[in-house]
């Protein structure tokens, strides 16, 4: 894959954040079963949103695939908080979405008392084949995974990382209900980077909620850079966005209408 070319995702807008999801996961299960068809197993990452709970539902609810055959993986994780949290992204996906699919296999990021051994960890089970399917949101910073603006690296040499997370990524996750004050929120995390996650064969992003509406806006429409981590996306060439009405920016409302 080129880091320098610039392509166009493929976007479907939706009336409701209810027909986004349905269709985001209709996309990817065919998507899972044509690799099913060719090869023994799959291995997805999944981000870990309220953003995301629409697809993950359906997802969930679909029973005539063997899950069996596929890995899973997640692409963040805060750093801090105790292993028991239930803030925490493992927990978050496994309450929702890990535990209701018979998956072959987990991969959950740890909490190593040395973060870069984890991070080294985590790396090296990502490595051992090639990555099928992502299934990842854009954050209001235009964050992908914890890559936030303006240090986010497009070019990263490594393939998970430590960093620190800014103000406005931070407020995100209380805007999204996951803690109850900014100071609850911790202010370092491990996150894949954007090379890595550029490297995955299929991204579905899925992007609702009108706070994120000037985030899409700058993805598509800006320009490509670490201000606005999100617009890596037009560097991939097999990358599909799904929106909803309020994610949606007006340019593109004008040209795509609103499936329901």
């Amino acid at each position: 894959m080129s880091m320098t070319a610039s392509v166009t995702p493929g976007i479907s807008t939706f009336k409701s954040r209810d027909a986004m999801g349905r269709a985001a996961a209709a996309d990817i299960l065919v998507a899972v079963r044509d690799r099913l068809t060719r090869q023994s197993t799959v291995r997805m990452i999944f981000a870990a949103a309220p953003s995301q709970m629409e697809l993950l539902d359906a997802l969930a609810g679909e029973r005539n695939i063997d899950w069996r055959r596929v890995t899973a993986f997640h692409m963040d994780e805060y750093l801090g908080l105790p292993p028991d949290a239930p803030e925490r992204f493992g927990a978050w996906l496994t309450r929702h979405f890990f535990s209701r699919v018979a998956f072959g296999a987990v991969h959950l990021i740890g909490q190593d008392p040395d973060p870069d051994r984890e991070a080294e960890r985590y790396a090296t089970l990502l490595a051992e084949a090639p990555i099928d399917v992502i299934c990842l949101g854009i954050g209001v910073n235009g964050h992908l995974a914890f890559n936030d603006p303006p240090v986010a690296d497009l070019h990263d040499t490594k393939q998970v990382k430590i960093v620190e997370l800014d103000a406005i990524c931070r407020q995100q996750q209380v805007d999204d209900g996951c803690f109850p004050t900014l100071g609850d929120v911790p202010t370092h995390a491990i996150t894949l980077t954007i090379p890595r996650l550029l490297d995955a064969d299929r991204l579905f992003c899925v992007v609702p909620g009108a706070s994120k509406r000037t985030a899409v806006e700058r993805s598509l429409y800006g320009p490509i850079g670490p201000a606005c981590p999100a617009s890596a996306l037009r560097m991939h060439p097999r990358c599909a966005l799904y929106l909803d009405q309020d994610s949606t920016p007006p340019q593109l409302s004008l040209q795509t209408p609103a499936r329901a």
